[in-house]
C-alpha cells in the first residue's frame, strides 16, 4: 500500500508541474489536500533505507576488516541520501504551499544537514536491516596464520563455517575442534571455536580457544575483541577492562576498545564520567571510520546523560562532551 501511495504522490508532483498551465492546484488547495490524506513521510526513509540495505547485502566481506567494510556500508548509505533529501523537500514544499520555491540539495558530506539525512538512514538500518548485522561484524582480514595449508583442516573448518551461518553453534563446534586438532596453528579455527564455546556458555573453554589464537597471532583482532566479552560474562569486570586496554595498545584507533570499556564502566563499575569519556572517544572514531556502530555509541551517551542528569551532573556531562568536541545537539 505504501509503495502504491508513493507512486501516486510522485504522479501528483508530475501532473502539477509538467501540466501546470492546465490543471495546477492553487498552493492552499495543495496544502489542504496533503493535510487531508495525512501523507506519511517515513515512506521516503523506508524506501531509501531499503535500497541501502540491498546494497549492503551485496558487499563482499572476504579478506576485509571492519574498517574496510564500514567504508563499503557508508558508500551504500551515501547513494541514497540525495534521493531521500529530494523526496522530503518536495513534500515539505507542497505542504507549505510555497510559490516560486527553489529546492536545494546539499551534497556536502561534512555539513550538518547532510549528516541529518545520512543518520536517519543509518538508524533505520541498525534497527531493521538484517544484512547489516552480518556484514558489520566482519573482521576477516587474512594474516599469515589465519588460514591453514592442511587441506583436511580446511575442509573441517569450511564445514563449520557453513553451519555457523545458520547460528547452529552446537553443531558447528566439533568441526572447528577437529580443524584445530589437525592444524594446531590454524588461528581462524581457534577463533570460531572460541565463538561457538562462548555462544554455548562454555566460557572457560572460550578463553582457552581465544588465548590459543593469540599465541599463534598476537595481533588477531577477533580474539582480542572477544576476550573482554568473555570476561564480562564471567563477571570479571576488571579483567574485561584490562583486555580492552590490551586491544587498545595494539589497535589504538579501534573504537571497540573504547565502546566496550565505556559500557563496563557504566553498567558495572558505576563510573559515569569514565564511561562517558570512553564512549565519546568511541563515538568520534565510529564517525571517522563511517561505522553504523555510531548509533550504539550515541544511545549509550544518551543513557549516561540521563544518569548524570539524575545525579545533578549535567555540567560535568557537557564539559566532557566539549572536551571531546561533541556538540550535544548534533549527536
Amino acid at each position: 500500500m505504501k509503495k502504491k501511495f508513493f507512486s501516486l504522490i510522485v504522479l501528483f508532483f508530475f501532473t502539477t508541474s509538467v501540466f501546470a498551465q492546465k490543471e495546477t492546484l492553487p498552493p492552499e488547495a495543495t496544502k489542504d489536500l496533503l493535510n487531508k490524506i495525512k501523507f506519511d513521510t517515513t515512506v521516503f526513509l523506508s524506501s531509501a533505507a531499503t535500497r541501502a540495505c540491498k546494497c549492503i547485502d551485496s558487499i563482499s566481506i572476504s579478506n576485509k576488516n571492519r574498517e574496510d567494510v564500514s567504508k563499503d556500508i557508508s558508500a551504500c548509505i551515501d547513494k541514497e541520501v540525495t534521493s531521500y533529501q529530494l523526496s522530503l523537500k518536495l513534500i515539505q514544499t507542497l505542504q507549505n504551499s510555497q510559490k516560486n520555491h527553489t529546492i536545494t540539495i546539499n551534497p556536502d558530506k561534512n555539513s550538518r544537514e547532510y549528516k541529518q539525512y545520512y543518520y536517519d538512514i543509518e538508524r533505520w538500518l541498525m534497527d531493521s536491516c538484517k544484512a547489516l548485522e552480518t556484514v558489520i561484524s566482519a573482521n576477516n582480514k587474512v594474516s599469515e596464520k589465519s588460514s591453514s595449508s592442511d587441506l583436511l583442516a580446511l575442509k573441517e573448518y569450511n564445514k563449520g563455517i557453513d553451519i555457523i551461518k545458520e547460528d547452529d553453534y552446537k553443531k558447528a563446534l566439533p568441526f572447528f575442534k577437529k580443524a584445530t586438532e589437525l592444524d594446531p596453528e590454524f588461528a581462524f579455527a581457534w577463533d570460531n571455536l572460541g565463538l561457538c564455546e562462548r555462544k554455548l556458555g562454555n566460557l572457560d573453554a572460550a578463553l582457552i580457544a581465544y588465548k590459543n589464537s593469540l599465541r599463534i597471532d598476537p595481533k588477531g583482532k577477533m580474539p582480542l575483541q572477544n576476550l573482554p566479552i568473555v570476561y564480562e560474562f564471567k563477571k570479571e569486570y576488571d579483567n574485561a577492562i584490562k583486555a580492552y586496554e590490551e586491544l587498545l595498545a595494539i589497535y589504538p584507533d579501534d573504537p571497540e576498545s573504547f565502546y566496550g570499556a565505556g559500557r563496563i564502566y557504566f553498567a558495572y563499575k558505576k563510573d559515569d564520567e569514565k564511561a562517558l569519556q570512553s564512549m565519546c572517544k568511541a563515538y568520534n572514531l565510529y564517525i571517522e571510520m563511517g561505522s553504523p556502530y555510531r548509533v550504539d555509541a550515541e544511545k549509550m551517551i544518551n543513557y549516561i546523560y540521563a544518569q548524570m542528569k539524575k545525579g545533578g551532573k549535567e555540567d560535568v556531562f557537557n564539559k566532557i562532551l566539549k572536551e571531546n568536541k561533541i556538540n550535544p545537539s548534533t549527536k
